[in-house]
């Protein structure tokens, strides 16, 4: 696969290789998803909340199986971080972008790329009890149970998956590869970084 000149300059030599889950598998799971939320899914107000930006490609396909079952819900985003351009989380979750819409009394579904640490969802939910709703799910693409600081299960999950680091279908490496249509893992040049 060609890097783009930038990633190529400011990161360690790597590859993007191996599929791990590919277009159809996460399309029929995104399918076996919202047939297991839908019937969470018909409150009188619903948000769902997007944790940017590595959820977008996920929420957006989840909102158009969504509407196949008559669900209208509204959507907001919050812009969260914990990693800037490296590969570790730093253990400090900040706010880049809150939300703009009230939850005050709504059912919340917050949708995540990965549930790693915890911590970010963790903090996710917290933040929004703390803004008044009445009922928060979470739906995650991806989950590292072997990763978990913060003790945290999500309601749905889509695939658990083994402690690699994985690039696509909205996840990134230093802004990169988030236009893959599958998940892919990250191998890195041990050999590169002496």
């Amino acid at each position: 696969m060609k890097i783009n000149r930038r990633l190529q300059e400011a990161v360690p030599s790597h590859h993007v290789n191996e599929i791990m889950i590919d277009e159809s598998r996460i399309r029929a799971r995104v399918d076996e998803l919202v047939t297991e939320m839908v019937d969470d899914c018909r409150a009188d107000d619903l948000v769902l909340v997007g944790i940017l930006r590595g959820s977008f490609m996920f929420l957006a396909d989840l909102v158009r199986a969504l509407y196949l079952h008559g669900i209208h819900p509204r959507i907001d985003f919050m812009t969260l971080s914990s990693y800037g351009s490296g590969t570790e989380s730093s253990g400090q979750v900040e706010v880049q972008k809150d939300l703009s819409v009230d939850v005050e009394g709504a059912d919340v579904l917050v949708i995540d790329d990965i549930l790693d640490t915890g911590r970010t969802l963790k903090f996710a939910c917290d933040r929004l009890v703390a803004k008044g709703t009445a009922n928060i799910r979470t739906c995650v693409l991806l989950d590292k149970p072997s990763r978990r600081v913060v003790p945290f299960a999500a309601n749905y999950t889509g695939f658990a998956i083994e402690d690699c680091f994985v690039v696509g279908y909205g996840l990134d490496f230093d802004s990169c590869y988030r236009e893959l249509p599958y998940i892919a893992r990250v191998t890195f040049d041990e050999s590169a970084s002496g």
